[in-house]
């Protein structure tokens, strides 16, 4: 016979325990401890599969066999229509997939997964189920989004038990729930969003997806710190994990995929909110420098970086002012702070830049955050020309690795990196020494440069 037993879980990390604690001992949060009620039951039982708890994820089970004897036949994909999600899914969704969408509220979530699943109902019988907006919310989106002739159907539940029941009766191929915070399993006491529920409402869509060969995305929601809300155990769950990485505000949305089974993880998305929905970036390498002026100002510098296997030219700003206060300001929007002031004290050193008495503000233009070393270079000759108020040539591009030393190292994938600035209208590049020696034509320009100094002669040469 059954009986309840009383357990307190952690709301961050899904860690339990039989008594209270103030401090998470796995994950470190604070007060995340909630008390739950869970059911307990023999383990004949058990056995018979009368217990939830002892359920596993999946219903895998095989003999064992010889990795020769296994087919690596390729599984078949189908795309989505959009080619930015296509590209970090790997050219698609495989049959069996499930694939959790996490972002900020309001950051184009269920807008996305709204025009992709339009697309894909083309092709496969989609199911749209909505726990936060009613089908007539639903619908009206759908409208703002020319989305109307599909054969898209809906469902407006939270309930998992009825939703599994019309996934059943419908028997589609694609299943989209929105939002995995508010679906909940009648049989468990703990409230929607809990570690409990949502750790068994995955592990329910899991089950029906690699049963039925179904495709599921799954949406969900983050926290303050960025982390995704409720236990880290979901993304372990999932086959693929897609983040927004940009803030609300921004118009341009970067999705990046933290984990995939079928496909790779250094790709990334971009995609444009708009009026008619997220808008796909189709010309990604020069869209973070369409806006430039002509005519080039002091703290302005152009520089290539790379997203996966795509390059994309950036343009990073500085101003250098006068301080006010005692001590003087130090700002980064984009870059990494902590690398700023790095490349900072190397100007100081090197260059003999008096900075002591002066505020240094240094961002990406196009609220775009990137952590690619090859920018040193560009931010190093931003922050150089905004100090002395020269401007840079406007067709020139900078790309390198600074050192504490002051050296400019050689940084991967140059040549595709060039070739894309070539493309966009450059004609030279400073790079390192050693790259331009070795690099053949890219339709640029080469100046190579083997530390600050030179690059700062070669570029300003002509000012005093």
């Amino acid at each position: 016979m059954s009986r309840l037993k009383s357990i307190h879980r952690c709301q961050e990390c899904g860690y339990g325990a039989p008594k209270p604690m103030g401090q998470c001992p796995d994950c470190r949060a604070w007060n995340s401890m909630i008390e739950e009620v869970v059911e307990v039951r023999p383990a004949a039982l058990a056995t018979a599969g009368g217990a939830r708890g002892a359920r596993s994820l999946t219903d895998f089970s095989s003999e064992v066999t010889a990795l020769k004897e296994v087919s690596s036949e390729t599984e078949p994909r189908v795309a989505t229509g959009l080619s930015e999600l296509d590209r970090l899914l790997g050219g698609g969704v495989v049959a069996g997939q499930v694939v959790l969408l996490a972002g900020p509220p309001g950051i184009g979530k269920s807008t996305l997964m709204l025009q992709a699943a339009a697309r894909l109902s083309k092709s496969l019988k989609v199911l749209y189920v909505s726990g936060e907006e009613s089908l007539k919310q639903v619908s009206g989106r759908a409208k703002r989004l020319g989305i109307s002739d599909e054969p898209l159907y809906l469902l407006s539940e939270t309930d998992l038990v009825k939703t599994l029941a019309a996934i059943e009766k419908l028997k589609p191929g694609v299943i989209v729930l929105d939002s995995i915070q508010t679906a909940y399993h009648p049989e468990l006491s703990s409230g929607p969003g809990s570690v409990a529920q949502v750790r068994e409402c995955a592990s329910e869509l899991l089950r029906h997806a690699k049963a039925h060969d179904a495709v599921v995305f799954v949406l969900g929601h983050v926290t303050k710190e960025g982390s995704l809300a409720g236990p880290k155990v979901l993304e372990h769950i999932v086959d693929t994990v897609l983040y927004f990485d940009t803030e609300q505000h921004d118009l341009l949305r970067v999705l990046r995929a933290h984990k995939n089974r079928f496909g790779p993880t250094e790709e990334a998305g971009l995609f444009e909110m708009s009026e008619a929905g997220l808008k796909e970036v189709k010309d990604a390498a020069s869209y973070f420098v369409a806006e430039r002026a002509q005519g080039a100002r002091p703290g302005s510098a152009v520089s290539v970086t790379l997203e996966g296997s795509r390059p994309m030219l950036v343009e990073a700003q500085a101003l250098v002012v006068s301080t006010k206060y005692p001590l003087p300001r130090r700002m980064a929007t984009g870059l990494d702070l902590n690398r700023v002031l790095v490349l900072l004290a190397a100007m100081e050193k090197h260059l003999k830049l008096r900075l002591e008495d002066r505020d240094v503000f240094v961002s990406l233009a196009g609220g775009v955050r990137l952590k690619d070393p090859a920018l040193d270079l560009a931010a190093c000759l931003a922050v150089c020309g905004s100090a002395r108020s020269i401007a840079l040539p406007p067709d020139w591009v900078m790309v390198g690795e600074v050192g504490l030393l002051g050296e400019v190292s050689r940084v991967p994938f140059l040549e595709s990196r060039l070739r894309a600035a070539a493309k966009a209208g450059f004609k030279k590049a400073v790079v390192p020494l050693k790259s331009a020696k070795e690099l053949g034509r890219v339709g640029l320009e080469l100046v190579g440069v083997s530390d600050i100094e030179e690059a700062a002669a070669k570029v300003f040469a002509g000012h005093s």
